[in-house]
């Protein structure tokens, strides 16, 4: 009896047999998991948390995690420089100032970015709005959904949320780490208490749109994001992905008005306030009689003269669809 022919598979112009399919079948690579590059700030106020949770909640969900641990800030953007070919996305665990401290890199990597928010405050966070419970942050990262945010820069320093002149600076310089990790937010209200009673105004100028403004101010912030400090609102129609930068000055004769003000801080509405200077553009220049620290996210990175850009949609980040509260 004269054997059947073997089957054939009719693909457009094409034919295989049986045979050739299933060797085809075993040479065709299996979908390559996600590599994912995690940075773990051991400092940030959650720093000290276990790993083993997180790592198997990211390896079930498909990713190959490598972990790479750092205690000072300058090693997070050399870190991702040297690794980042060895990753599809960048995952950084700490608070507002660690994240910021990486986003050069990460921009220069052209990776997408999740986070893990550790740190005190989280404003970013709050602005992307990314659970503040790390297991669920874990579960937006495996669900891989990006959105594109701008990146703010002081003088070639990244910031996300704010970067200021004046009063944070000081509340920065005084919020010590232990304070932090003791207090939380409620740190904030400490040193902030202790800044008002040694605040000075200082004389600085703004230009943006080719025109110099002179003002005698007790701060100047320029925000990229939304939320800063801890929940406080850049400006009420402020977004991350508006491709500006939201700037204020005070410029009351009383530094303890802003108790009154208190509120309007919280919902973005202090420019209503004739104390108040406000502008959006897309690059301020302030410079100051005296070089005065600038602060950006909680890091004294640079000083004055401070040139502020926006980078519009720089960045990939893993968030929840449709945020930006």
């Amino acid at each position: 009896m004269v054997p059947p022919p073997p089957r054939r598979h009719f693909f457009g112009s094409r034919t295989i047999t049986e045979t050739q399919e299933k060797t085809a079948s075993r040479k065709t690579p299996k979908t390559r998991k996600r590599r994912a590059l995690l940075l773990i700030n051991q400092k940030a106020r959650r720093g000290d948390m276990p790993l083993d949770g997180i790592l198997k909640r990211l390896r079930d969900g498909g990713l190959d995690v490598t972990v790479e641990p750092f205690s000072a800030l300058p090693e997070l953007a050399r870190d991702i420089t040297r690794l980042r070919e060895q990753a599809d996305c960048i995952i950084i665990s700490g608070g507002d100032g660690t994240v910021s401290s990486g986003a050069m890199a990460v921009m220069e990597s052209g990776l997408p970015m999740g986070i893990l928010p550790m740190g005190t405050a989280n404003d970013l966070a709050r602005t992307l709005g990314l659970p503040m419970d790390i297991m669920q942050a874990v579960d937006i990262i495996v669900g891989g959904y990006e959105r594109r945010i701008d990146l703010g820069s002081v003088n070639g320093h990244a910031f996300f949320n704010v970067a200021s002149i004046g009063l944070s600076t000081q509340l920065a310089q005084g919020l010590r780490p232990e304070i932090k990790r003791r207090w939380g937010r409620l740190g904030y209200a400490i040193a902030a208490s202790r800044v008002l009673f040694k605040a000075r105004p200082f004389t600085a100028w703004i230009r943006e749109k080719g025109d110099t403004v002179r003002v005698k101010t007790f701060q100047i912030a320029v925000g990229n994001g939304r939320h800063y400090g801890g929940g406080n609102v850049v400006e009420a129609s402020a977004a991350i992905d508006d491709g500006f930068l939201d700037l204020y000055s005070l410029e009351m004769s009383n530094v303890w008005k802003l108790a009154l003000m208190l509120r309007s801080f919280r919902s973005g509405t202090h420019g209503a306030w004739n104390e108040v200077r406000t502008a959006r553009c897309v690059q301020f220049d302030v410079t100051t009689k005296t070089p005065q620290p600038v602060n950006t996210d909680g890091e004294i990175v640079t000083s004055t003269p401070a040139s502020f850009l926006v980078h519009p949609e720089a960045i990939a980040v893993y968030a929840p669809p449709g945020t930006d509260d």
